[in-house]
């Protein structure tokens, strides 16, 4: 059975919420609410600040992998799933968003984007999204081309551009993450970007840009005078 004072705690944590948003709320407070709706009749308030003592924001949590929530004493194993459920819709929403905005007009919207996607991952990925002429992100635009080890994910510009011809694209915005968490880009990184430019150039194929991101920044081509 239900404690009866915690219903009227839960209630109160979503009127607070629906009143002002999370302002004025704890960082465990943010977490136990997200935990009500994966946990629907224990308190939550102990495991919330478990996962705070131990990933450090929620953030964190999201971030983090399945096996290592499970850890937490009062997590189980359903509330973690609901965590990264809550992560991949996330994403999705930012996706979604981006398909409908000029990225050269909100390069945040899809630096935010990928940041959230692929930053907090142990291994290096190479993903594009694929652009239409008035450089809006296609439906389903995003593609991850390659996985590899902790520093380094091969990709041929050969690829990318067999890619761009299948999706009719007519621009791209090219994203990698560096799990070491520094952006900067390396020798390697800017050899790839340059015959990645020059081979899209051969089919009159624009690339916007190539972001190198971490949970917390974000490195742009562009921005920095490289494209």
């Amino acid at each position: 059975m239900t404690d009866p004072s915690c219903l009227g705690h839960r209630q109160r944590l979503r009127e607070r919420f629906l009143h002002s948003g999370f302002g004025g709320f704890n960082d465990y407070e943010v977490v136990e609410l997200v935990l009500t709706l994966a946990v629907p009749r224990s308190d939550v308030k102990q495991p919330a600040k478990a996962l705070i003592a131990r990933f450090g924001n929620l953030r964190g949590i999201l971030d983090a992998p399945l096996e290592e929530l499970q850890e937490v004493k009062g997590i189980g194993s359903v509330t973690p799933v609901a965590l990264q459920v809550i992560r991949a819709a996330a994403t999705l929403y930012l996706q979604q968003s981006a398909e409908d905005t000029e990225m050269l007009l909100e390069p945040d919207k899809i630096s935010a984007f990928w940041r959230l996607r692929i930053g907090a991952l142990s291994d290096e990925v190479f993903e594009v999204a694929y652009l239409d002429s008035s450089y809006r992100l296609l439906r389903d635009g995003v593609e991850r081309l390659a996985e590899g080890t902790l520093d380094r994910a091969t990709v041929y510009p050969r690829q990318v551009v067999e890619a761009a011809l299948k999706r009719k694209a007519a621009a791209l915005v090219l994203a990698h993450n560096h799990p070491n968490g520094h952006v900067q880009p390396s020798e390697q990184d800017k050899t790839l970007t340059r015959a990645l430019v020059l081979a899209a150039e051969t089919i009159h194929l624009n690339i916007v840009d190539h972001l190198i991101v971490s949970p917390d920044d974000v490195f742009s081509f562009r921005k920095a005078g490289l494209l």
